[in-house]
């Protein structure tokens, strides 16, 4: 544990109760406070991952999202003040992440992921968080993760439901395994309340954690999905396609 960065008395008083969580304890902290985490969008999903880590500690977070706040993001983007409508958002999401918890470095990426910064973005990252609106951009998030060999956990939402599942390349089935081809009604605009977009957000959040901490069991294999209409959870099991061509050449 000794090339762990150390935690200053500040930060010891500041995770002070999630220190107390079995198979946690300081080594686990450590752990956070040197990775590096990417989230790609931060509206709804991915600004709940983003709190969620900062609150947890990460080390540094890598934001990458485009455009300017909006009146009509704000029933769900929690980074996003009215006092930033027509500002970037991605300066929106340093300000209140730095006021959450000064320790974590922030760095902000005014892009969308692309085929011209994918492979970039992902190669500075330890574990990263796919929460775009646009199937194209969790495809592209998905290749690079697969061809880099870093965890990806993938995170969405539609209306009252949500969906996840972590990717382990070699070990799990990746997302192209999943959905070979874009789902052919996969809208930019979608129902959404923020208790939805929030939820699976924190969830995303733990199971990064459990990445980079080591603890618990990652949802690698299975796809977690749920409907808060009903208050439904369930989880399904999903398996490597042999002739999937993004991650059926890999082996553990």
């Amino acid at each position: 544990m000794s090339h762990l960065p150390e935690l200053t008395p500040d930060e010891r008083s500041r995770y002070e109760w999630q220190l107390w969580v079995r198979d946690f304890g300081e080594e686990g902290q450590r752990r956070l406070k040197q990775a590096t985490v990417l989230v790609s969008r931060i509206g709804g999903v991915g600004g709940s991952a983003a709190m969620q880590l900062a609150a947890a500690g990460i080390g540094r977070l890598i934001l990458a999202h485009a455009g300017n706040v909006r009146l009509n993001d704000l029933n769900r983007q929690l980074l996003m003040t009215t006092d930033w409508i027509g500002k970037p958002r991605v300066e929106s999401a340093s300000r209140r992440l730095h006021d959450l918890n000064p320790h974590v470095e922030i760095e902000t990426i005014a892009e969308n992921i692309n085929d011209s910064n994918a492979a970039e973005l992902v190669s500075r990252c330890d574990v990263a968080v796919s929460a775009a609106p646009l199937f194209a951009e969790r495809l592209l998030m998905n290749r690079e993760a697969v061809r880099q060999r870093k965890p990806l956990v993938d995170s969405a939402m539609y209306e009252l439901e949500g969906r996840l599942t972590t990717i382990i390349p070699g070990r799990s089935p990746c997302l192209s395994c999943l959905y070979p081809e874009p789902p052919p009604n996969w809208k930019r605009e979608f129902p959404v309340f923020s208790a939805v977009s929030s939820a699976v957000g924190s969830l995303a959040a733990m199971e990064v954690i459990k990445l980079i901490a080591g603890i618990g069991e990652p949802l690698t294999g299975r796809l977690l999905t749920f409907d808060l209409r009903d208050m439904s959870f369930r989880t399904v099991p999903i398996a490597r396609q042999l002739d999937c061509p993004v991650c059926s050449a890999l082996s553990p």
